[in-house]
């Protein structure tokens, strides 16, 4: 009986790991190219794919301090640099606190789009809550 259970263990973690693997995404050499260009310091790169573009994490402890998107023809579309919560404008928490009785912000950032326009992101309850450089609101992101 212990013989079975280990074995399906074992069986169980060889389809978890192969399930992992075949999740890689195929990231276009022109984008990466964008990347190499746009962040040369950037290491320890993790991709997804994100609306159809291509999203690269990279640096602190989760791996997720900067987060770059590209189109798939490479072309930079904006960086999202995390920050602490208490770096958020002040109106966009009291906005949150209002609006999301209860809730915790998760994760914050700021972010930066091609043109050089600066909004902030707040992370609620799995939600990306948009606000703009004064941290009035602007949307609500699934």
């Amino acid at each position: 009986m212990k013989r079975m259970t280990v074995l399906s263990l074992i069986m169980g973690l060889f389809i978890t790991i192969q399930a992992c693997a075949q999740k890689s995404i195929q990231v276009p050499a022109v984008v990466k190219s964008a990347l190499a260009q746009k962040f040369p310091a950037a290491k320890g790169i993790n991709w997804e794919k994100e609306k159809g573009n291509f999203e690269a994490n990279w640096g602190g402890k989760s791996g997720e301090d900067n987060s770059a998107m590209f189109s798939p023809s490479g072309e930079f579309l904006e960086l999202v640099k995390a920050i602490p919560v208490k770096q958020l404008p002040a109106p966009a928490i009291a906005y949150v606190k209002a609006n999301y009785k209860g809730a915790t912000i998760t994760e914050a950032g700021l972010v930066t789009d091609a043109a050089g326009k600066v909004t902030y992101e707040a992370e609620v309850h799995r939600k990306d809550i948009i606000f703009d450089e004064k941290g009035n609101f602007l949307r609500a992101e699934d």
